[in-house]
């Protein structure tokens, strides 16, 4: 069971995740060369996951999988554009053997390097919602913008664990079974489990917080079990998610990592956005929290990971660009808004709904 940050009564409305109402845009971490060895396809795709699509290239090219370059992973269920590199000596072969309806190339160029995970700077969403009145719209704008400028918690989206939502249990028995990652899909299943243990720390965290948040400091001492100055010291920071001595810290949304050292020195700098906490995705060669922090992540750490590099992860994120507009006859309410890469729409809007997207309920 998810914990939310925010204290405002659910709000309902009808989500599917389809390609008529769930729209993504990739916006890249840097401009391209225009010129160089590989060839940058920004591509529009429909009912096609990443994994297919690059299927699809290397089979209209003759690549190999690991010859095509992309920055992220995108949904099936979605009308998506990214970007995909290939070495331009094949793109005669793409532009004679591509045939497929499901993909319309929308610019081409060119540049020194191919495309790796994790280069490009966010996504654009533009979602479709049904069954939204008047009253729910203007709450639903209401917290969204609330959002903005104080953030939420970076869940990992329900897509991350699969359809029964228990991927992650193959994933940790691959993982502990010591053998050497095959292929994509047990890397995927592996990962995974790290967002598994990732989501549950930061469930912990909000929890946490939420405690520190709504109860008097003597009350709070008594619940988590805490010495009552370190709690006292804990309600002093401006923002509602708790900073502890040892959390690693990033700048936001990018730049270099360091340890909390001063408590509220380090909260004011969250509070205005310039750093963020940042979570374990627990593997080989990662930074470990130290101190206080570190006794919060350890449960959360399985030291048997040794198939797959670890990482830190935002646990807080801001989203930005929101706009709405709703069309009363209709109710129908179309949300666009921006977010860093590697953060979920759908936890974005689980956090203003209060309800599972995956487990929706009807709305009445």
């Amino acid at each position: 069971m998810k914990t939310y940050a925010y204290t405002h009564n659910p709000i309902p409305f009808d989500f599917k995740q389809t390609i008529e109402r769930f729209f993504v845009e990739e916006i890249p971490l840097y401009p391209f060369s225009k010129k160089g060895n590989y060839l940058i396809l920004k591509i529009k795709k429909t009912d096609m996951s990443t994994w297919k699509l690059i299927s699809v290239l290397c089979k209209a090219t003759g690549l190999k999988e690991q010859e095509i370059g992309y920055a992220g992973l995108k949904d099936k269920n979605a009308t998506t554009i990214q970007y995909i590199s290939l070495p331009k000596e094949y793109e005669k072969e793409l532009k004679k053997n591509l045939t497929t309806e499901k993909i319309e190339i929308l610019e081409k160029t060119y540049n020194k390097t191919p495309l790796k995970i994790g280069h490009l700077k966010g996504n654009r969403f533009s979602v479709v919602l049904h069954r939204v009145n008047e009253k729910n719209a203007a709450l639903f704008n209401a917290a969204a913008q609330k959002m903005q400028i104080f953030g939420i918690p970076n869940y990992f989206g329900y897509q991350r664990f699969g359809e029964d939502g228990k991927s992650y249990l193959q994933g940790k028995e691959i993982a502990h079974s010591g053998k050497k990652l095959k292929g994509s899909k047990e890397k995927l299943l592996v990962s995974a489990y790290q967002s598994y243990l990732f989501n549950e720390w930061l469930h912990s965290r909000i929890k946490l917080s939420s405690i520190l948040s709504k109860e008097d400091a003597k009350s709070a001492a008594k619940i988590l079990k805490y010495p009552l100055e370190l709690v006292k010291e804990l309600q002093k920071q401006p923002q509602f998610f708790k900073l502890f001595l040892g959390d690693i810290v990033m700048e936001y949304p990018y730049g270099k990592s360091a340890f909390v050292k001063e408590m509220l020195q380090s909260a004011h700098a969250f509070k205005e956005g310039k750093i963020s906490p940042t979570g374990l995705l627990c593997g080989t060669n990662t930074p470990k929290a130290k101190s206080d922090a570190y006794y919060l992540e350890e449960p959360y750490d399985d030291t048997e990971m040794g198939s797959l590099k670890g990482d830190r992860r935002y646990a807080w994120i801001w989203p930005k660009e929101i706009k709405t507009s709703y069309e009363k006859e209709t109710q129908k309410f179309i949300v666009n808004f921006y977010l860093p890469r590697g953060s979920y729409a759908t936890a974005f809007l689980e956090e203003i709904g209060k309800f599972s997207l995956k487990e929706a309920p009807k709305i009445k």
